[in-house]
């Protein structure tokens, strides 16, 4: 039996928020940016891997509930409400979701601590797997980063 987790329900509580925020911020960027077919499709794809995230994590949420914070969040994933346009616009947008994301790792990390320190198997495959696959995502984000920059910070009139 696994001993009882003092903060643990906190994570698994920013985690299951943080990954719902991120896909939906992925959506939002791949319609808004629609024009840059790779984007749409890229982004929906990876949307999809974080919902299929919430769903694998909820499991865990039943057994360890989710915990909100007494403190204000310093990092607030609020998301992407909007995305901008032209390729700079673009390049912010791709950023946005690269914090968002980033947070979804370390916060995949921590949990998967966790889970080894309590000694939950299942919750530690989990993160272990997701943690994975959030990389893949961030590895995309960065890739299209580094493809998009240039024209948008040297191409004089891309706004």
């Amino acid at each position: 039996m696994s001993r009882t987790p003092t903060h643990l329900a906190l994570y698994i509580g920013l985690l299951h928020r943080s990954e719902s925020t991120l896909a939906t911020a992925l959506r939002t960027v791949g319609e808004g940016h629609a024009a840059d077919a790779d984007v749409y499709y890229i982004c929906d794809l990876l949307a999809d891997w974080s919902d299929e995230h919430v769903r694998r994590l909820q499991p865990m949420v039943d057994k360890y509930g989710e915990q909100d914070p007494d403190e204000p969040d310093r990092l607030y994933a609020e998301g992407v409400p909007e995305v901008r346009s032209g390729p700079v616009g673009l390049l912010r947008d791709l950023q946005d979701l690269t914090l968002l994301a980033t947070l979804v790792s370390t916060s995949w990390t921590a949990v998967g601590q966790g889970a080894q320190g309590n000694r939950d198997a299942e919750l530690k495959e989990l993160a272990d797997s997701c943690s994975a696959t959030t990389n893949r995502q961030l590895a995309w984000l960065n890739h299209r980063m580094k493809q998009v920059a240039p024209q948008a910070l040297l191409v004089s009139g891309s706004t």
